[in-house]
């Protein structure tokens, strides 16, 4: 049960500065076609010099963890650690990379670093821009991704079972694999939160993910 598809990269920037990441925590509904559902908590925590971002799920006949390590330098993003272990009836695997080991954004931190640069870059669907980063065992994947907007005149909002929110949509397409497509729902304030997923492959559903729940530092809300 990967969740590969969600981890990207950024590109080139518009003038305006990123939004500083914040931290929260989250939970979302995954639902997977062939398996039963599951609740993925998602932590995105302040580390002094770095970020840790955290997500993982557990159901009675598997368990997953992610989580990366990374600093923020102004736009710039660096990764410095990724991890991520799974097991299925009790078999399994993990890995781990370095920051050696990473010449691009590993999946956690580019889903991060994507969803802060979302709507700063002129990545439109005839135009998308190309993406990178690495997968659990170092290996590239190359993406091209593209930002919807609906309406010109005010910001786009979704609602979730968390509540409504303004939203951000962008579609991602595997330049090796163009049958399969993730449309996912950002909030353009709290870099690192999905709001929702939907991951299809030639035309069908295949995973969706859904914000259920969401505790903002101090909290406050979006």
């Amino acid at each position: 049960m990967s969740l590969a598809a969600f981890w990207l990269s950024g590109m080139a920037l518009a003038a305006d500065t990123l939004k500083d990441p914040r931290p929260f925590e989250a939970q979302y509904r995954l639902e997977v076609r062939g398996w039963p559902g599951a609740t993925i908590t998602h932590r995105l925590t302040n580390e002094g010099s770095h970020w840790l971002s955290d997500m993982r799920f557990s159901i009675t006949v598997a368990r997953g963890q992610e989580f990366s390590r990374f600093a923020v330098n102004g736009d710039e993003t660096q990764a410095l650690l990724f991890n991520s272990s799974y097991s299925v009836l009790g078999v399994g695997d993990s890995y781990e990379l370095n920051e050696n080991d990473i010449p691009s954004l590993d999946r956690q931190t580019a889903l991060f670093d994507l969803s802060r640069r979302a709507g700063h870059e002129n990545c439109i669907e005839s135009a998308p821009c190309e993406i990178e980063f690495v997968d659990q065992k170092g290996r590239d994947e190359h993406f091209q991704y593209y930002v919807t907007e609906k309406n010109t005149n005010a910001p786009d909002t979704i609602s979730v079972p968390a509540g409504e929110f303004e939203a951000l949509q962008v579609s991602l397409i595997d330049i090796e694999k163009p049958d399969r497509l993730l449309q996912l729902h950002f909030h353009p304030d709290w870099p690192g939160l999905i709001l929702s997923a939907v991951y299809q492959k030639e035309g069908s559903r295949e995973t969706q993910l859904t914000l259920t729940n969401f505790n903002p530092d101090g909290g406050t809300t979006p």
